[in-house]
């Protein structure tokens, strides 16, 4: 089956008692065990739930993957990643992430006694020099967060299978319908729901997808352990968002595209980043990578952050909040914002600069997007 096909049907099997068309949300903590040690397959819903296995299913069959875990949100789902690693190992990290991923490897995983080391990921032969011989993990995302890097999976998976390196790959920017890591060699990819998948800004949650079996057994133990599963009726969300995913993203990714032309001749834009522009330095590993361009565009502003207050405060249909990936277009100032926890020092050493902004590109009209950005960046 095709992906469409795929993500209204697969795990989503018509109810066998009521014959109901959608999965039921199973809003139950327990289940009756039919004698001391046998049951029908769920004992207790942290450990699993109806509800959750449909979507897991889902989240399987669309990243081309063999089993699926959910999550409260995704750094739920990174946390149960890193928790395959012990004191003394270490990460290989790509240089532009989410600033939650640094905070979290920072502030929390280094108390574990793992240390990470991050890498230009430009350079892709410096992941290869960074590791050690504790190096366990390699984590990266593509397109990165904010500066929409683009990573080469299959040359890092050759990097990875020669040292015998787990590579984890964060494909929340892209989504499932524009790019599969695990069909590139990646061994576990990682969602926040909350973004795409989901794709209504209602809900908070994770997902992590692999086809290694023995990761799976370790990262189940661990959602169990650790407890950090979405609720029956965020798992339905998430469920229902995945239906609409392929046409959401086809106009997410058109309406951003044509911004992005649009932006690129602007005068009061300095700088732009999206990879489906010519322009961009990985636009031709993004066409062999993906199969489209995804719907975030990064622009620095000419007037550094007094152009970006003004900018921010003269949108109308781009809503100045966090997250991305939802039906609505919004605009998010990553200094202050996704990456507020990085070093000023080391924000700047990334890229990230005082007059960056990130747009998510919502399914609105495109003439109106582009009216909305032309009003707040006109001089008047």
């Amino acid at each position: 089956m095709e992906f469409e096909t795929r993500a209204i049907h697969e795990g989503q099997q018509p109810d066998p008692q009521t014959g109901a068309v959608i999965v039921p949300i199973y809003l139950t903590s327990t289940y009756q065990q039919d004698a001391i040690g046998q049951h029908k397959g769920y004992e207790y819903s942290r450990t699993g739930n109806p509800t959750r296995t449909a979507l897991e299913e889902a989240l399987a069959s669309i990243e081309n993957g063999k089993f699926g875990l959910a999550f409260a949100s995704g750094l739920a789902a990174t946390t149960t990643v890193l928790s395959l690693l012990k004191s003394g190992d270490h990460i290989v990290a790509g240089d532009d992430l989410y600033g939650g991923t640094y905070r979290l490897l920072e502030r929390v995983v280094k108390n574990w006694g793992v240390n990470t080391t991050y890498v230009d990921i430009d350079h892709i032969a410096d992941f290869e020099t960074a590791i050690q011989p504790n190096t366990k993990l390699i984590w990266i995302e593509t397109p990165t967060n904010p500066l929409l890097k683009i990573i080469d999976i299959a040359a890092l998976t050759n990097i990875a299978r020669k040292h015998n390196i787990i590579l984890v790959v964060d494909n929340t920017f892209a989504s499932p319908y524009f790019q599969r890591p695990l069909d590139l060699g990646a061994d576990i990819v990682v969602h926040s729901t909350t973004k795409y998948l989901g794709g209504h800004s209602d809900i908070i949650g994770g997902a992590v997808v692999t086809s290694n079996e023995q990761l799976y057994t370790e990262l189940k133990f661990y959602q169990n352990a650790i407890g950090a599963i979405p609720s029956p009726f965020d798992s339905w969300l998430v469920l229902r968002g995945i239906k609409t995913l392929a046409i959401r993203m086809r106009e997410h990714e058109k309406n951003a595209l044509f911004l992005a032309k649009f932006l690129e001749k602007h005068p009061k834009v300095e700088r732009i980043y999206y990879p489906g522009l010519p322009s961009h330095e990985q636009h031709q590993l993004a066409q062999e990578q993906m199969s489209g361009f995804g719907g975030m565009i990064s622009l620095e502003l000419k007037g550094g952050f007094a152009e970006v207050e003004r900018f921010a405060s003269r949108l109308k249909l781009f809503l100045l909040a966090e997250s991305l990936g939802g039906v609505e277009s919004l605009l998010c100032y990553p200094a202050k914002m996704t990456h507020g926890s990085l070093p000023e020092a080391e924000r700047l050493k990334r890229g990230i600069k005082d007059n960056l902004v990130r747009l998510s590109v919502g399914i609105e009209n495109s003439l109106d997007l582009q009216t909305d950005l032309e009003n707040a960046l006109s001089s008047s």
